[in-house]
């Protein structure tokens, strides 16, 4: 019986009394606490909305939001082989050999931008906080940025032109109606900014970049920022720590704001709020809160090239949320409206799809900490790679659960806790049984279903609980509780089910006849 989880269950999450006031270094920095809803929130919403909305366009396996960089530059990178100059050839067949990135502007109306219809799908998705990219590397605004129009010599905002709207504003303003936390994107790097260079950073920063993150931040106080795109610039010259300093001393947000680790080439994993990663299916442990962000495709923004088997599907997409929640994660899910701000139906079903399983089973994901061993597995090898290039698709999740490879494991149960509660997620439902290994337990255990009052039947096997699973239905998840404190520091334990839809064992049909039945129905096994 393993025993180096035995502690792991006294840990209680106690918030630490941050001071006043913050210096700017690292050292008084780093002491800051988190705000709390960030950890507990588990899953967020993502949006790359901006010009490169309009051609909406990159080879597949590549970031379209990227698309002026790979005009320009003829270059790309992605998963693919790519000659470099796809995008350029493209653009120049469709737009002609004078029309520039900056033409783009003026197409960029958001005629269908609806900030009231984006937050009702926000919650009707389950997501408790959201980020918009105000601001992505080309430097155009999303909000009236007098910096913006000023550093590029033209109208680069979209009051000034385009939508001539506030559309950041417009989308804060419909968040807070909600309990959803707003989260703003905001780009260090700027391709075309003249004084965006290592020679001119000090001028950069004061006149540009400095004061358009105050004036996001004072108009629209945010509850977190996800800054990006740092370069090959270090902190001394990015003046991390003066940033930092002010966010959390002297900003009308200073108490609440949370932010990630990207605000020089070396901060990433060693200071901010929490640490963040992409496209990446590496089981990981982190001294601080952490992030995965992905999009439902392989492009954060809208790229009209992908079909439909380039989308994750929504079972990998739950998949990939339970197994970063269980390592103690956030998952940052990207959707990509389209120029005019209507978000692709695809996306508005994925996101759907997840909110229902999460209204019934989100209490084993809300508010949860890593427990113990996150995950348990089968036999066989733990090294399963993805062949994948550079960005690991969604989809790989499925060869590490449901689908594997000959002669590889599975993670067959997610373990996550909340206070003296832990929960175990099953990506399949069993054909007869669960067991649940290495567990003890004593005459106080209790076995219950999530979101079912029927009963549970199962058996102490020495070391091990075995779960009868042959006579239970509807939503399936599954609670003991009152384990032996041997294994750990716990009265409860839950079991839940991926398959949060009905399942029946009828005389006469078999498990199989009814998993195959709701495959080709909802396609969750």
């Amino acid at each position: 019986m393993k025993k180096h989880c035995l502690l792991l269950f006294c840990l209680i999450c106690i918030p630490l009394m941050g001071q006043s006031t913050y210096k700017p270094d690292w050292e008084s920095i780093d002491k800051r606490p988190v705000p709390a809803w960030f950890e507990n929130a588990k899953f967020g919403i993502f949006i790359h909305w901006g010009l490169y909305s309009v051609p909406a366009w990159s080879p597949k396996g590549t970031y379209s939001e990227w698309y002026k960089y790979w005009l320009d530059k003829k270059t790309l990178m992605g998963n693919g082989n790519f000659t470099g100059t796809e995008i350029y050839d493209y653009h120049r067949k469709m737009y002609g050999e004078d029309f520039t990135y900056a033409d783009f502007a003026p197409m960029f109306k958001a005629l269908s931008y609806d900030p009231e219809e984006w937050a009702d799908l926000f919650e009707h998705s389950g997501a408790k906080y959201v980020v918009l990219t105000t601001k992505h590397h080309d430097g155009f605004a999303l909000w009236p940025s007098r910096e913006a129009s000023i550093s590029y010599g033209r109208p680069w905002n979209s009051m000034e032109i385009g939508a001539h709207r506030d559309l950041v504003g417009e989308y804060v303003n419909a968040l807070r109606k909600t309990d959803i936390k707003v989260g703003c994107y905001f780009s260090l790097r700027e391709w075309d900014n003249p004084l965006y260079n290592k020679e001119t950073m000090d001028l950069f920063y004061e006149r540009h970049w400095f004061p358009q993150l105050q004036d996001l931040v004072n108009r629209y106080k945010p509850d977190l920022i996800w800054a990006d795109g740092p370069d090959q610039i270090n902190d001394k010259q990015w003046q991390a720590e003066r940033t930092l300093a002010w966010l959390y001393s002297e900003s009308p947000v200073k108490d609440s704001i949370v932010v990630n680790d990207r605000w020089a080439n070396n901060t990433g994993k060693k200071h901010g709020d929490y640490y963040t990663r992409e496209y990446s299916n590496t089981n990981s442990s982190y001294n601080k809160p952490w992030e995965e962000c992905r999009g439902i495709g392989l492009s954060f923004g809208y790229n009209q090239n992908e079909d439909l088997g380039d989308y994750t599907s929504p079972k990998a997409l739950i998949l990939t949320l339970v197994n970063i929640v269980s390592q103690g994660g956030n998952l940052l899910l990207d959707i990509g409206p389209n120029a005019n701000g209507k978000i692709p139906p695809i996306m508005q079903e994925r996101l759907l799809q997840i909110g229902k399983w999460l209204k019934v089973n989100g209490e084993a994901i809300y508010g949860t900490r890593a427990w113990g061993n996150f995950c348990q597995w089968s036999k066989g090898s733990k090294e399963w790679k993805s062949k994948e290039k550079h960005y690991v698709s969604g989809d790989a999740i499925l060869k590490q659960t449901v689908d594997p490879d000959p002669g590889y494991a599975v993670k067959e149960v997610f373990f996550t806790k909340k206070g003296n509660n832990v929960y175990a997620i099953l990506p399949r439902y069993p054909k007869n049984k669960i067991v649940l290994k290495d567990i003890q337990t004593t005459g106080r255990t209790k076995i219950t279903l999530l979101g079912s009052d029927k009963k549970v039947q199962w058996n102490q096997k020495v070391n091990d609980i075995e779960v009868i699973f042959y006579m239970l239905m509807n939503y399936l998840a599954i609670m003991l509780g009152y384990l032996n404190w041997k294994r750990f520091q716990s009265k409860f334990f839950y079991v839940l089910s991926y398959t949060a839809w009905i399942c029946r064992v009828m005389k006469g049909k078999s498990i199989d006849f009814y998993r195959l039945y709701m495959e080709s129905i909802y396609g969750l096994f």
